[in-house]
């Protein structure tokens, strides 16, 4: 088998009506398995799965995004895999474009369409818009400051800027989104694929890491095209993403820094990541509020766990401190300075 696309579910019915006929309308090559790794629904996903031309794992129960995909990419036979949200709408062509890149480049471990917002296209079609915006997991590539802050090409902190082929680029990013996320298999398993206590969010940027300090290259080949719902899980303002966002922000960081280097940053985002909870408090997210503090408590009590897990990536790392990383702040670019691309 070349590529498995995985698709993760759980109780997305509703999308997988929408999007999966797309899927599998756009996804017919030789070599190619549709996925549908399902964590444990309670709605009417598996029978409509049963209708449907894909093949069908069922976990049991729900796993998370991360240890979902572990166990499900643990059970195929591919060279590839394909890492694709329920809430996807993918177009013609758009894993070939992806899987000839992938063949050609023996340096690159994985890969990521342009991923523009799915509502802003509906938008563009009503009328109501010019042109279609970014969306915001992914974008035209996943990039991290100074500071640890993911953003993207196209997604700067909230701010989405409109398509106008301003990053039709294929260049090198820092990390892939786990929207849509083409990658070799064998390093997949061979860099210990996403880690499984992050349950969901920034799990991908951690797994990409990885893939950056050992010497791979994450590219976007934005000449493959795909459209993101986005918010179908946990939505934007849910105090739990604010939590796993939070949370799974210093345990990366933990994981994957110089010690000099950790201690500065855990110094400067101690007082930016209570302002930016004291401004949700301002703006009556009591909950969100509480989950950034719960988030750095769970930190502190998880980072003795990592210590081994710490000291085995700065180990096998051909580069402490990737190339990719920006070394400026998008805080500072984004609040001071008024950078909004």
């Amino acid at each position: 088998m070349t590529c498995s696309v995985i698709i993760l579910n759980w109780n997305g019915e509703a999308m997988l009506r929408r999007f999966l006929p797309t899927v599998i309308a756009h996804t017919q090559s030789d070599g190619v398995e549709i996925v549908v790794a399902d964590n444990g629904s309670t709605d009417g996903s598996l029978l409509y799965l049963r209708t449907q031309a894909v093949r069908v794992i069922e976990l049991g129960k729900n796993l998370g995004f991360a240890e979902g995909y572990n166990r499900a990419i643990a059970q195929v036979d591919a060279e590839y895999v394909v890492l694709l949200n329920s809430d996807i709408e993918v177009t013609h062509g758009w894993l070939d474009t992806l899987l000839s890149y992938m063949r050609t480049h023996a340096n690159v471990a994985a890969v990521q369409p342009k991923v523009l917002s799915w509502h802003s296209k509906e938008d563009v079609l009503a009328g109501k818009f010019q042109k279609v915006r970014f969306e915001h997991a992914g974008a035209a590539g996943g990039m991290i400051d100074c500071l640890g802050y993911p953003y993207c090409r196209g997604r700067f902190l909230t701010h989405l800027e409109e398509d106008n082929g301003q990053y039709d680029q294929t260049v090198p990013i820092f990390w892939a989104s786990g929207a849509c996320l083409l990658i070799s298999r064998e390093v997949y398993m061979q860099v210990g694929g996403l880690d499984a206590e992050f349950f969901a969010h920034q799990e991908e940027i951690d797994l990409c890491w990885r893939l950056n300090s050992r010497g791979y290259k994450v590219m976007v080949v934005p000449q493959s095209v795909v459209y993101h719902v986005g918010g179908g899980t946990l939505g934007y303002e849910n105090p739990r993403k604010t939590f796993l966002n939070f949370r799974n922000n210093l345990l990366m960081l933990y994981k994957n820094l110089p010690i000099g280097k950790w201690l500065l940053v855990m110094l400067i985002r101690l007082p930016l990541d209570y302002v930016a909870a004291l401004q949700m408090l301002l703006n009556g997210k009591w909950m969100n509020f509480k989950a950034v503090w719960q988030a750095r408590c769970a930190f502190w009590r998880l980072r003795t766990r990592y210590v081994n897990v710490r000291e085995s990536n700065l180990r096998k790392a051909k580069t402490a401190y990737p190339a990719t990383i920006c070394r400026r702040s998008i805080i500072v670019d984004y609040y001071l300075l008024g950078k909004r691309k």
